[in-house]
């Protein structure tokens, strides 16, 4: 009998968190959409796998058996499966690079620019995600790298170089009375409704409605959005605010959309991510140079996924692997 790797990825999410709310939150899926997979994967094996209760999901004695296999299965697979990918892409010369949104900003240029420098021959293909995928495409083996907002559900497991930090602003309708003043201090917008990011962004979606900066105080949502049109739009209609990086003020400047400085709430983060299976791939690495080179940032830190799950931050740049 064969099963579908991601029913086992479910399986060890649920395992490991012992609530399905947490595992569907780490692994960008509703709830129910979780439920129906374990459900899914007990009727193959034609075993139950954990007892249900009000206090979580505990695992049987079948599901333990399954929960010490599975995670060494799983990653000797996405091994297989990046340097599958990995090679084909070494012999087109191609580095696939994803990016959300404003994250691959006016730099993106140079830095590929430079990297064409460096490894003659190759070519960046740069790949948009939706905000439903907040790693680009780094967390399914889809990119080699990723230029991407921080933080991201996932972000301990991979590698990230900080490039650049700028303040989040608000876009809100042009006919908004807010729109008319200089700068907006974040409590103003605490009652204002929020155009969010799906639920199952979990702490991507968090950090745009600066949820933990509101002193308790709850988030109305006025409208979910995947992309950045729909994003505009909604705003536009008047379905809601939504806090934005500074630089969408030229990324995505729209007749009916005012963008305003907002004072007492954290600024945003650009980072460039990469598995730490590529810490000594001299393309990736070539690649992270270019754009730590390329960033504005005179002080850049680099955060290193540790073991106990715990990020390891440190300054300076990565080593550069011996070619």
């Amino acid at each position: 009998m064969d099963v579908d790797t991601r029913l086992l990825r479910s399986f060890v999410a649920v395992a490991q968190e012992g609530s399905l709310t947490r595992a569907a939150e780490r692994l960008f899926v509703s709830q129910p959409a979780l439920t129906k997979q374990i459900r899914q994967l007990e009727n193959r094996l034609g075993v139950p796998l954990f007892i249900r209760s009000r206090t979580g999901m505990a695992l049987t004695a079948a599901g333990r058996t399954l929960a010490a296999r599975t995670p060494g299965l799983l990653a000797e697979w996405d091994t297989t499966r990046r340097e599958t990918r990995s090679a084909a892409r070494r012999a087109e010369r191609v580095l696939r690079v994803g990016f959300l949104a404003s994250a691959a900003n006016e730099a993106t240029p140079q830095i590929v620019a430079e990297f064409a420098r460096r490894r003659p021959g190759w070519r960046v293909d740069m790949r948009q995600a939706a905000w439903s995928d907040p790693t680009a495409g780094l967390a399914t083996g889809d990119v080699d790298a990723a230029l991407l907002r921080l933080p991201f559900p996932g972000q301990e497991r991979l590698r990230v170089a900080v490039l650049l930090t700028e303040p989040r602003w608000v876009a809100l309708p042009s006919a908004h009375p807010l729109a008319a003043r200089d700068v907006i201090p974040f409590r103003e917008l605490w009652d204002e409704p929020f155009v969010a990011a799906p639920a199952e962004t979990g702490r991507w979606r968090e950090h745009w409605l600066a949820t933990d900066e509101r002193d308790g105080h709850p988030v109305r949502i006025g409208a979910v959005t995947d992309q950045p049109d729909d994003w505009l739009s909604a705003i536009a209609n008047g379905y809601g605010v939504a806090l934005a990086p500074a630089s969408s003020a030229r990324f995505y400047a729209r007749p009916g959309i005012t963008y305003r400085p907002v004072s007492a709430v954290s600024p945003s983060r650009i980072g460039v991510a990469w598995p730490p299976s590529d810490d000594a791939n001299p393309v990736v690495q070539d690649f992270v140079s270019c754009c730590l080179d390329n960033s504005s940032e005179s002080d850049i830190a680099t955060e290193h996924a540790a073991p106990s799950n715990d990020a390891e931050v440190r300054r300076g740049r990565p080593e550069k692997p011996r070619r």
